[in-house]
């Protein structure tokens, strides 16, 4: 498997993988290295941003046909991913219904991080991502965590307060906002950011790593009884998700690219936007436990193994 062996060891190697490594051996020895909130929060807006404003200069460009089938797929599967999640946390975890719920909302949802380093993958490897997918990851988000949140509740509607806190949170807001900023501008308009938004994505990308390499390690400090079964649950689910994101991803005509980037999108769980919206729905869930499962072994394994695995099944489906 030669292929699959130099997507691995790229992945590895990348100047994204490195830095959030950097950050987790500096947390692991104690060391003093630190990214003061604003930066992070800064970070995390700028990366949000930015990425929506590629995606919404090339949709104006180039806008799919099948606009609509993709969305109505990409919210199908975020109501499939967040109800297996759900179902899989009270059998394997055996979490009550209100804690099942809460890790569902994570991990029906999407992590953005995630997707954009699987959309720098794609890059990496010759590819060329599909820009549509930008609108798919709040597609995917929305009714993921609605239907969680819904699960934890005894499968009770979601109120339209917590419809709201999803719509306006700032992940949906950042992404949907520089979508349709980059669609109005168009490509000549935007070049006036261009050097702000586009040149130096690498850079804060690779801050943006170190930041959650620190993060990470800091969260799986937290883990204590049940860290096998936890474990088991963060790694083996994304992966039966991931692998069927790709493949639908190829059955709706997104190509190899753009199924791995899918499939990415699908086994990714949320710590940025999901956190915010279990807190305010659902104060008596353990939170924390939720984001250690995410942030500290969900997102490094997809990271370094998961998103090559996906590429790879991908272009096996291809050939």
């Amino acid at each position: 498997m030669p292929f699959e062996l130099d997507l691995f060891t790229a992945n590895l190697l990348s100047p994204v993988v490195l830095a959030f490594a950097l950050g987790v051996v500096a947390r692991s020895i104690r060391s003093d290295l630190d990214i003061p909130p604003a930066i992070q929060a800064y970070l995390s807006i700028f990366l949000l941003l930015a990425i929506g404003l590629k995606g919404g200069v090339a949709l104006r460009q180039d806008p799919p046909d099948d606009l609509w089938l993709l969305l109505g797929v990409t919210i199908l599967a975020g109501l499939a991913t967040a109800t297996s999640a759900y179902f899989l946390a009270r059998a394997w975890l055996r979490d009550v219904p209100l804690q099942a719920g809460a890790i569902a909302a994570h991990y029906g949802s999407v992590s953005a991080v995630t997707f954009i380093a699987a959309q720098q993958f794609v890059e990496r490897t010759g590819g060329q991502p599909v820009e549509v997918l930008v609108a798919l990851v709040v597609a995917l988000e929305i009714p993921a965590i609605l239907v969680g949140i819904g699960l934890a509740r005894g499968g009770g509607r979601p109120n339209w307060e917590q419809v709201r806190e999803v719509l306006t949170g700032r992940t949906s807001m950042l992404l949907l906002g520089g979508l349709a900023i980059g669609a109005i501008a168009g490509k000549a308009g935007v070049q006036a950011v261009d050097a702000m938004y586009f040149q130096l994505f690498q850079g804060m990308l690779m801050l943006f790593m170190l930041d959650m390499g620190l993060v990470a390690a800091g969260q799986l400090r937290q883990l204590g009884r049940g860290f096998g079964r936890l474990l088991v649950y963060a790694t083996v689910l994304p992966v039966v998700h991931g692998l069927a994101g790709v493949a639908i991803g190829h059955a709706v005509g997104l190509g190899p690219d753009g199924a791995t980037v899918f499939g990415a999108m699908l086994a990714s769980a949320s710590y940025i936007a999901a956190p915010a919206s279990v807190r305010a729905s659902l104060p008596e869930a353990d939170a924390g436990r939720c984001i250690t499962a995410a942030l500290g072994l969900t997102f490094p394994f997809n990271l370094a193994l998961g998103i090559p695995l996906y590429a790879a099944f991908s272009g096996w489906l291809a050939t």
